[in-house]
């Protein structure tokens, strides 16, 4: 079973789940050889085409209560919190890994943090992608169960090389949880309600970052780098058991396809669904592992929204590599207490949640009743004030730093530095969702590949870019970057929709 996109130049916004699937008939159930079955109602003269029992049906994950669909994405948000801390939660543990292995080799300490954000980098053009295929549930499970085994690995490591190697294990299974909550969502949520569920998720990874070095700090001082890892395996395996019990398949597509299976099992008829296809096995996996490639090369929206969040992931990077030898040399803090200079960034993150999970979804209902219709262009406001946020907090934190003001000034600094990235990665991975409902997961993979391969890049040149220009005109330099790109997000608003709806920039995804 294989996806199509039905692209419609004319429409606003791209044909989500629940409104690409027309409604084609009321379902009959009857008795057939004493097992119960349901037939469609015909269109066009087709009684095989299997479709929702009305547009009430519970099986649809659009009517379900809201209570499970908010179990779920909290699930999901609980998952991406876990696989995100671990970027950041071994890194205070880093000495005392080389002193424990003999080796003080630069190199190697700088590849034990980095190799689990190259790992991120290969799952999600791999893993997710595959779940437009089989369905959300199966890959999510499997990178569920990998990352708790590879942490438990991980955790119990005797060499530097078992060590990398669980950890790069770890960051592919990592990819998938954070990149397809947006697609669990757009199949749940209709896009009036995808700003706040959306903000709900995107919390549990953008927390995950921060936290991470706040308890990894005191936990290398107190008990030793090894319980570091070992608190990702209970957690982990707490997200495995909790996500077998809970977890439903989501998946339009696929859940239609298991309900025409059930009919053809019953009644000996072939049933089929809209998104059947005719292609192989082997072409339907080589479709949904080239999607995310497609996106990103062949849609200028979905490269220039991922280049200024690859930006800014990467700055966020900087920052974690940093903070704790700013913090230690500049104002003498110990490495529990470096932990709490990535506060400032927290609390940026979650002033981010608050203002823009209250802004978007009001602001797309209030578009709505002007307009007549909803566009995902009406998600872009906040990105516009993210872009500016951003630069300002560089220029704060690097020069009050610079002059060695008290601590509380460059943490205040990384605030607005916080709330600028948060506006950006969340506002950015909801205009990609609603523009592209279907493929929402083959859409946030795009991006997260590409701010991936900047996350994992450009923080080597952290250290030697402040050892060169200082703290003040290092941190000025990339705010300086930071700007160029802040017209973006203006183009965005004015020429987004005519872009995305332009059938040239529509990229074939099967």
């Amino acid at each position: 079973m294989a996806t199509q996109l039905s692209s419609n130049p004319d429409s606003s916004v791209e044909p989500s789940p629940e409104s690409s699937l027309e409604y084609i008939g009321s379902f009959v159930e009857k008795e057939n050889d004493g097992v119960k079955v349901v037939d469609c109602d015909v269109e066009a003269g087709d009684d095989n085409l299997v479709h929702w029992d009305g547009p009430d049906d519970p099986q649809n994950p659009m009517n379900w209560a809201d209570a499970r669909k908010w179990l779920i994405i909290g699930l999901i948000s609980v998952s991406s919190f876990n696989v995100c801390m671990v970027s950041t939660i071994f890194a205070p543990g880093v000495p005392e890994v080389l002193k424990e292995f003999h080796t003080d080799n630069s190199s190697i300490a700088s590849l034990m943090v980095s190799i689990y954000v190259m790992g991120s980098i290969i799952g999600p053009l791999i893993l997710t992608p595959i779940t437009e295929m089989s369905g959300r549930l199966p890959v999510t499970h499997a990178a569920n169960i990998f990352f708790m085994i590879a942490a438990m690995v991980c955790a119990s490591s005797v060499n530097v090389s078992m060590l990398i190697t669980s950890r790069l294990v770890m960051g592919i299974a990592s990819s998938v949880p954070v990149t397809v909550g947006g697609g669990f969502v757009a199949d749940m949520m209709p896009m009036e309600r995808r700003g706040t569920a959306m903000t709900i998720w995107t919390v549990g990874p953008l927390l995950g970052f921060v936290t991470g070095p706040i308890f990894g700090g005191y936990m290398v001082e107190n008990v030793g780098w090894r319980w570091t890892v070992w608190l990702e395996a209970i957690v982990g395996g707490f997200v495995v058991i909790a996500s077998l019990v809970f977890l439903r398949e989501t998946y339009a597509p696929t859940i239609l396809q298991r309900k025409a299976m059930g009919l053809q099992k019953a009644t000996g008829h072939r049933y089929r669904t809209k998104f059947d296809s005719e292609q192989t096995a082997g072409q339907m996996l080589i479709t949904s592992l080239t999607r995310p490639i497609k996106f990103l090369f062949l849609s200028p929206i979905v490269m220039i929204v991922s280049l200024y969040s690859a930006v800014t992931y990467s700055y966020m990077y900087i920052l974690f590599t940093t903070f704790t030898e700013v913090f230690e040399n500049v104002y003498n803090f110990t490495p529990g207490q470096a932990g709490l200079g990535y506060l400032g960034l927290g609390l940026g993150f979650c002033f981010g949640q608050v203002t823009v999970g209250y802004y978007s979804d009001r602001h797309v209902k209030k578009q709505e009743k002007i307009h007549g219709k909803m566009k995902p262009e009406h998600r872009l406001p906040p990105l516009v004030l993210g872009c500016f946020l951003v630069p300002i907090g560089l220029f704060w934190y690097g020069w009050s730093a610079q002059y060695r003001l008290h601590w509380i000034v460059p943490i205040m600094g990384t605030f607005f530095v916080g709330a600028g990235i948060y506006y950006v990665h969340l506002v950015t991975q909801v205009y990609l969702v609603d523009s592209y409902t279907l493929y929402a997961a083959s859409a946030v993979s795009a991006e997260l590949a590409l701010r991936c391969i900047f996350g994992a890049t450009v923080p080597l040149a952290g250290t030697p870019l402040y050892e060169s220009l200082g703290l003040g005109w290092g941190n000025s330099l990339l705010g300086f970057i930071a700007l160029v790109f802040a017209p973006t997000s203006f183009f965005l608003l004015r020429y987004g929709e005519s872009i995305r709806t332009n059938p040239k920039f529509m990229p074939k995804m099967t």
